[in-house]
């Protein structure tokens, strides 16, 4: 197993516990199934991006939290360190650089996504923020009802409680940055 899976499976036992749940109440809080929660939990599983989010919100966690391990106070981040989590057969690769932290409120992530890849978001907890810089391509934006077109060097600000997808718009890579803020936690 991975490191970063062997860290989800250890966060997602740790949060059962901790809050004294049946592997039945997550399933049931999540929408993921008793059968693939419990590979997880054994590590016998990768998570897709989508499981991941189901389960960080029907537990009421940050996504990252799920990939958290313990960090020192200063912590220097190298690409080379980095290890994506994909999805759209290898076209979407998220990679969680600084994840959540209790205090902190926030996440902040990178994303690569190849042409013609995509990524449904579910809506996060209410409040919760997401903040997207594009450095390169072009990131097509469904929030809810609206459609945005940012080409790189734009930004946005948006309301993630709502659906929202994010789709390569561009011939070549589309890369950007988004931090979620969660302003319950």
């Amino acid at each position: 197993m991975d490191q970063l899976h062997s860290i989800i499976a250890e966060n997602l036992k740790r949060l059962r516990k901790e809050r004294k749940l049946s592997l039945d109440k997550v399933a049931e809080m999540t929408e993921v199934s008793k059968s693939m929660l419990s590979q997880i939990e054994r590590g016998e599983s990768s998570p897709t991006v989508s499981t991941l989010w189901k389960i960080a919100t029907g537990l009421h966690v940050s996504f990252t939290s799920l990939m958290e391990a313990s960090h020192p106070e200063t912590v220097v981040i190298r690409n080379e360190d980095l290890n994506p989590l994909v999805s759209d057969e290898g076209r979407f690769k998220l990679y969680p650089v600084f994840p959540f932290e209790e205090g902190m409120g926030f996440e902040m992530l990178f994303v690569e996504m190849e042409q013609h890849a995509c990524s449904d978001s579910l809506p996060h907890e209410e409040g919760t923020e997401e903040f997207v810089s594009v450095y390169e391509g072009e990131l097509l934006l469904h929030i809810g009802t609206q459609e945005y077109t940012l080409p790189a060097g734009s930004s946005i600000r948006f309301p993630g409680d709502q659906k929202h997808c994010y789709l390569n718009a561009a011939s070549g890579i589309t890369r950007f940055c988004n931090v979620i803020y969660y302003r319950h936690n």
